[in-house]
C-alpha cells in the first residue's frame, strides 16, 4: 500500500475509533437514570457515617459537601439506621423534601446487626426505585475499604448497575486503617469527614448541572 493511502487509512482509522470511545463514554452517562432532575436540594441518606457521628455538628461531611457544591444540602443520616429501618422513613426524610439527587449510603449496620444480606438487597433496590419514581437521581455510597465490608461493595455495585445509579466505591479507604482520620475504630473525624465529601463531591459533579 502506498505511504499516503497508508497514512489516510491509519488517520480515519484514529477518527473512527475516537468516535467510538465518546459514544461508550456517553452511553455511560445516559445509563444514570434522571439526570434531567429537577429537584432542589441534595440529600445524604445514610446512618452514622451521613449523621457525622463522633464529631460537632457542621464538621459532618454533608455540611462540607454543602460548602463544596452550588446546591443546598440536607443531612438525613441517622445513627444506627439499617437499610430495612431507613425505608419507614424515606418519604418524611427524603421523597417529601423536593431532592435533585439523593447518597443513599448504608450497609455497616446491616452488617453489624447481621441483616440478612438479601434484605440488604431488597430494601436498598426499593429505596432506589422510589427516589428514581419521584424524578430525582440516585448515588449509591458503599462505605467499605479494601477487604472490610467488600461483601457489601460487590452488592452495592451490582444494584446501581442494574438500577441506573452512581455508584460511588470504597469511600472509606485509606481512613478506616489511620487513626489519625478517625474519632473512634470506624467513623472519620472533621479531617477525615471532609476527604469524604471531597471524594462524594468529584463523584456527583458530572452529573450536576452546576448553577452560577
Amino acid at each position: 500500500m502506498p505511504k499516503n493511502k497508508l497514512k489516510v487509512f491509519v488517520f480515519l482509522g484514529s477518527c473512527i475509533f475516537g468516535l467510538w470511545l465518546l459514544s461508550i463514554a456517553g452511553c455511560f452517562k445516559a445509563e444514570i437514570k434522571n439526570l434531567d432532575s429537577k429537584g432542589k436540594s441534595i440529600i445524604c441518606f445514610g446512618d452514622s457515617v451521613t449523621f457525622g457521628y463522633g464529631v460537632k455538628p457542621g464538621e459532618d461531611f454533608p455540611t462540607e459537601l454543602a460548602r463544596l457544591a452550588s446546591y443546598p444540602v440536607i443531612n438525613a443520616g441517622v445513627d444506627g439506621d439499617t437499610s430495612a429501618v431507613a425505608l419507614k422513613r424515606l418519604e418524611t426524610d427524603v421523597l417529601a423534601k423536593d431532592p435533585l439527587l439523593v447518597l443513599v449510603e448504608f450497609s455497616g449496620n446491616d452488617f453489624i446487626k447481621k441483616l440478612p444480606k438479601e434484605v440488604t438487597e431488597k430494601s436498598i433496590s426499593e429505596i432506589i426505585e422510589r427516589i428514581q419514581e419521584r424524578g430525582a437521581i440516585v448515588a449509591v455510597v458503599d462505605v467499605s475499604a479494601g477487604f472490610f465490608l467488600s461483601d457489601y461493595r460487590a452488592i452495592l455495585s451490582r444494584i446501581a448497575r442494574r438500577k441506573g445509579a452512581i455508584f460511588i466505591p470504597e469511600l472509606l479507604k485509606g481512613i478506616i486503617t489511620d487513626p489519625s482520620m478517625k474519632s473512634d475504630f470506624l467513623h472519620p473525624n472533621a479531617s477525615g469527614y471532609k476527604i469524604l465529601a471531597g471524594r462524594i463531591y468529584k463523584a456527583i459533579l458530572p452529573y450536576l448541572k452546576i448553577k452560577n
